[in-house]
């Protein structure tokens, strides 16, 4: 299964998980990352752009993977997770034209589909990111 796909999976009403939630669940299921329950609850502040619709859900989730997965022991302690970090802002943003949740909502979201197409962006550009890394080392 690719990280797409555990999204759809958990982005289902079942599940009930906001955008940044959804990121994390399914790259802890795709990458084994073993995250516990008190560290995937975490990310439930973040959902509706911090419930004041500023940055997306989908990418301070998808953020939170790649400082999970790519960080030694502290942010200070090389550039890349910075430039990782930024490398998602940039395409994320090029490819939806904005970060912001209020505005991505008022473009993209419905009743039905709700805000699948930001979590699936999000996907997409993170699981390139990781694919891409995890060759590196």
């Amino acid at each position: 299964m690719v990280l797409v796909d555990r999204v759809r999976h958990y982005y289902d009403k079942t599940y009930d998980l906001n955008c940044a939630e959804t990121i994390i669940y399914a790259a802890n299921k795709e990458y084994d990352l073993g995250l516990k329950k008190e560290t995937l609850k975490t990310m439930s502040a973040f959902g509706g752009g911090m419930g004041i619709e500023s940055v997306c859900g989908a990418i301070t989730g998808a953020l939170a993977v790649i400082g999970i997965m790519f960080t030694k022991e502290r942010g200070h302690e090389s550039e890349r997770v910075k430039l990782l970090s930024q490398e998602f802002f940039q395409r994320f943003v090029a490819k939806l034209g904005t970060d912001n949740c209020k505005a991505l909502k008022e473009r993209y979201k419905n009743d039905e589909m709700r805000c699948s197409i930001m979590v699936e962006v999000a996907a997409e550009i993170l699981e390139d990111i990781v694919s891409r890394e995890k060759k590196k080392h």
